[in-house]
């Protein structure tokens, strides 16, 4: 069908990760995001507040599914297996997308660079999926990666490794234009009534480039311009922004929750192998960048003097110490090998503790439970005595300046309600303001300088704009659950009985209905040790 002889795009979602008032009003204000600063002037706007946790790859499905992450499934950017983990996909979310919801009632779905959407289901419609996937992703249909590559002459989900100084800041404006670039091809080669277009970059750009503030306007000065191209090009009848978190300043101190609970009797740790692995050595078990590793290769001499070393307490985390003072830690590490350095590493040791975090934008931690870890040591029992006396202690916590490290600290049924609660760390902390940038990585000290000056925060924005769309609706209680019972109200389908949110007061509300089972099906290993990397770099998994 030609889009001139069709209904054309009914209701475009535009993500734009890490978006939020504090960072765009002042770009609105002077001038650089024309496009997006018509949006908020002619429709309604407001602070959009996020889950727990505020981080993309638990975000995002919450916000395209309507549900929590008990009831959806993903807590992180890792799914546990015991002790074990693997990069989350596609196939741990284990709710609908709304393109499928959508699709049940007849309705053809464009999604172009979602995060958590690898490897896609089978709907009416196209996607390309986004972060988290590897670099030529599967599609919906088949193949379609050579039809964008074909058609645009590139396409990539992520830059090459390696890039830095201006020619980052030149990836990030080009992967940006691709997006827009796709979404447009699929929308004419497909002819949707729902598009959900996602940018990436202006996430990207704050982890990378804190305090960058000219690479930072330029990100959001090319999502306003692709943007303005497709508003354009697909004249959509109703326009709905939202963001899966905020991003702001952090204070310059992390706290080192593994260590604090180290200290306060429930973890225990190891040197050298055994123990949590952190990410290096499971890129360096799955093999390097050309999937080769040297399995015979003994111990270096540095790695069995490192071991010894730490054998008497001298630990790479003491000695790293004494060298950031000397101002030699940046030099001794691009010189030192991972493998050497590991040898001498503190980890925390699963089989002798209590309780531990094991990812920090978990945020929470985990009780060693016997019969559900591997090597656990709290009998069932237990559970609840050794549950109160982690909550006591975390909420008992305090900054270097005497205040409360977290704002809330509860466990996981205080925060989740679904079938897979069983999944989430057993108490869920809260840092107060989202101020404070946490690690699990041990490091001797509870406090230490920050990994990040910047990072995620509990408020994004959302906004919506269009004839049906109430520019004076009241959007104070919005929430991220909200966004696709919005959605779908706006394109007249019930939002599922299942979903946590309630279509926004921008439109019409149009009463649940129950959409029956699921068929979420079988889990998929994602695997990807360039994705891992990419986390890595990113802040996201801690290396230890």
């Amino acid at each position: 069908m030609n889009r001139q002889d069709s209904p054309g795009l009914r209701t475009l979602l535009v993500g734009v990760d890490g978006a939020c008032l504090p960072v765009v009003e002042p770009l609105v204000d002077a001038g650089r995001l024309p496009v997006l600063g018509d949006l908020l002037e002619r429709g309604a706007s407001g602070r959009l507040e996020s889950q727990i946790p505020p981080w993309t790859p638990s975000a995002w499905p919450s916000m395209y599914t309507g549900t929590n992450p008990g009831k959806h499934g993903v807590f992180d950017f890792l799914a546990f297996d015991g002790y074990d983990w693997d990069v989350v996909n596609r196939t741990r979310v284990r709710r609908p997308a709304l393109w499928e919801l959508l699709s049940e009632r007849g309705l053809t779905s464009v999604v172009v660079n979602v995060p958590v959407t690898a490897p896609p289901t089978e709907f009416d419609g196209a996607l390309v999926p986004g972060y988290v996937a590897p670099e030529s992703p599967p599609t919906h249909p088949d193949r379609l990666l050579d039809d964008l590559r074909e058609a645009l002459g590139d396409y990539r989900v992520y830059a090459p490794d390696g890039v830095d100084g201006d020619e980052q800041v030149a990836w990030y404006e080009r992967l940006t234009e691709m997006r827009g670039a796709a979404f447009r091809h699929l929308a004419d080669r497909f002819d949707p009534e729902f598009g959900f277009l996602q940018f990436q970059q202006t996430d990207t750009v704050i982890h990378e480039r804190p305090n960058d503030e000219d690479a930072l306007r330029a990100v959001y000065e090319a999502v306003d311009e692709e943007l303005g191209v497709v508003l354009d090009a697909c004249d959509p009848d109703t326009v709905i922004l939202a963001s899966d978190h905020g991003v702001g300043p952090y204070d310059p101190a992390e706290f080192r929750v593994n260590e604090y609970l180290r200290e306060t009797g429930f973890v225990e740790t190891t040197r050298g192998e055994g123990g949590m692995p952190s990410w290096t050595s499971l890129h360096r078990e799955r093999g390097d960048e050309d999937g080769d590793v040297d399995t015979d290769r003994g111990p270096s001499l540095g790695e069995r003097l490192v071991a010894s070393a730490a054998s008497v307490g001298l630990t790479s985390q003491r000695i790293g110490r004494v060298l950031s003072a000397l101002g030699l830690d940046d030099l001794v590490l691009r010189v030192v090998s991972t493998e050497t350095v590991r040898a001498g590493t503190e980890r925390v040791d699963f089989a002798a503790s209590t309780a531990y975090m094991r990812s920090r934008t978990e945020l929470g931690v985990r009780i060693n439970l016997r019969g559900r870890e591997p090597d656990g040591t709290v009998p069932p029992a237990e559970y609840d005595r050794v549950r109160d006396a982690l909550v006591a202690e975390l909420r008992a916590a305090r900054t270097p300046d005497g205040d409360p490290v977290f704002s809330a600290v509860e466990p996981r049924e205080a925060v989740f309600d679904g079938p897979h609660v069983e999944d989430a760390a057993d108490v869920l902390v809260v840092p107060d303001g989202f101020d404070t940038y946490l690690t699990a990585s041990l490091r001797g000290d509870t406090f230490g300088p920050a990994a990040e000056s910047w990072n995620h925060k509990r408020h994004g924005l959302v906004a919506a704009a269009g004839d049906a769309v109430d520019p004076d609706a009241d959007l104070a209680d919005a929430h991220l659950f909200d966004v696709a019972p919005t959605v779908l109200s706006a394109l007249g389908v019930p939002p599922s009985t299942e979903m946590d949110g309630d279509p926004l007061p921008v439109v019409d509300a149009v009463p649940p209905a129950d959409y029956g089972d699921y068929d979420d099906g079988p889990t998929e290993r994602t695997d990807d040790r360039r994705v891992e990397a990419r986390l890595a770099n990113l802040g996201y998994l801690d290396d230890t």
